[in-house]
C-alpha cells in the first residue's frame, strides 16, 4: 500500500502497541506495554510494524516453536489501527510474516469465531480451522477458533 513502510518492530514501539490492543482488544485483555517488551526480547519471536509517515499503525507477531527444525510457528497478535483498517495492512503483515517462517513451515493461529474480517484474511491465506477452544478470551468469554496453514510443497 502506498505511503505504508513495514519494518522491524522496536521496543520503542511497546508503549503504541499497548495502546493500539487496548483500542482493539477491549474486553478481551488486551496485552500491556511489559509484554510487548517481554515479546521483542525474545531470539525467537519476530514482529513487523507498518508505519504511515513514521507513526505506528499496525504489528504483527509470530513466535518460532521448538529447539530443531522442523520448526513450527504460532502467530501471537495482529492488530491494525481502525482508522487504517481495510487497506491491506493486516494482509501485508501476514504475508512477510508467513515468508519468514518459509513454505515448509506449520502456523497456528487463534481468532475469535465472531471476527469475521480476520477469519476471512487468515483463510484468504491459507488457514484452516482445526479446533475449537471454548472461552480462550477469559475477560469476555468469546470462543477462538484455531487454525493452521500447513507446509506447501
Amino acid at each position: 500500500m502506498p505511503g505504508i513502510v513495514y519494518d522491524r518492530l522496536t521496543r520503542a514501539d511497546a508503549r503504541r502497541c499497548a495502546d493500539l490492543e487496548a483500542l482493539l482488544f477491549d474486553g478481551d485483555d488486551p496485552w500491556p506495554e511489559s509484554a510487548f517488551v517481554r515479546e521483542l526480547s525474545s531470539p525467537h519471536i519476530r514482529y513487523v510494524a507498518a508505519r504511515a509517515d513514521g507513526h505506528l499503525v499496525g504489528y504483527a507477531g509470530m513466535a518460532r516453536l521448538g529447539r530443531v527444525p522442523p520448526y513450527e510457528y504460532e502467530i501471537h497478535t495482529v492488530g491494525v489501527d481502525p482508522d487504517y483498517q481495510g487497506r491491506g495492512i493486516g494482509r501485508a503483515m501476514m504475508i512477510e510474516l508467513l515468508a519468514a517462517a518459509g513454505p515448509e513451515a506449520t502456523v497456528y493461529l487463534e481468532v475469535r469465531t465472531d471476527n469475521v474480517a480476520a477469519i476471512g484474511l487468515y483463510t484468504g491465506l491459507g488457514f484452516e480451522r482445526v479446533g475449537l477452544r471454548k472461552r480462550y478470551y477469559q475477560a469476555s468469554g468469546a470462543d477462538a477458533y484455531t487454525m493452521r496453514r500447513q507446509p506447501t510443497p
